[in-house]
């Protein structure tokens, strides 16, 4: 079970060692960031979808269309992540896709406020003005003309998004709310780990530093496209 031994029953080299089950540690820490990777991403897909569409409409329309829409919001931030996990796992069945839906449930939240904002200060643009008078309906002002001007916040947002799903489908998967064994993620890894700390450390560290270096490597490509798309942030 040490780290980068042979198995002198097959003959392989197993670089991180193997778990209690004889299984290559090196083999399920890749299947475990498909996992963790495609929920973090689908999650974040779906909320880039809902949180534009709803924030775009929101800041468009103004009045009490908006102030209808952003009291929603606040409701659906007091509400607890973990509450709302915890109770679809209660109704569905544990799995990859139930982490998505619960993620998706309330992550959009940020993304519609963001949107929102640009499109208040967008559309007020002469661009828009001249959209109205030539007859344009609402749906094709926001699609066609506000939503692609806030692409650059938005990809921003992703990129700082995804290590904050990639966290939280760990942390849940290591307290046994997220994905179900034996189906490898790096939370499920990081709880094997812990089980065996004191004589194979390597076990809960190895999924520990996969899961900081993903997380620093997003956010810096966030940074990086934040000083790129908008240069009056640079420092």
């Amino acid at each position: 079970m040490g780290v980068g031994f042979r198995d002198p029953t097959d003959g392989h080299m197993h670089v991180f060692g193997t778990d209690t089950l004889g299984r290559d540690i090196f083999t399920r820490i890749w299947h475990g960031a498909r996992t963790s990777l495609f929920i973090a991403f689908t999650a974040v897909l779906v909320n880039v979808i809902v949180g534009v569409i709803y924030g775009g409409v929101a800041g468009y329309m103004g009045g009490a269309v908006d102030n209808v829409m952003m009291r929603i919001i606040e409701i659906i931030n007091g509400i607890p992540y973990l509450i709302i996990v915890i109770l679809l796992m209660m109704v569905l069945p544990q799995g990859v896709m139930t982490m998505v839906i619960a993620y998706a449930t309330v992550g959009w939240t940020g993304m519609a406020r963001l949107v929102r904002g640009q499109i208040v200060s967008l559309k007020q643009q002469d661009y828009v003005t001249a959209a109205k008078v030539m007859g344009a309906s609402p749906m094709r002002i926001i699609g066609k003309h506000l939503i692609p001007n806030t692409l650059s916040i938005v990809i921003i947002n992703i990129t700082l998004e995804v290590p904050s799903a990639i966290f939280t489908e760990a942390f849940l998967s290591f307290i046994g709310l997220g994905v179900p064994v034996p189906l490898a993620s790096w939370g499920t890894l990081a709880n094997e780990g812990v089980k065996v700390f004191q004589m194979y450390p390597s076990q809960l560290i190895i999924p520990a530093v996969c899961i900081s270096l993903t997380m620093l490597s997003f956010n810096l490509l966030g940074d990086g496209l934040r000083d790129a798309l908008d240069p009056k942030l640079r420092r």
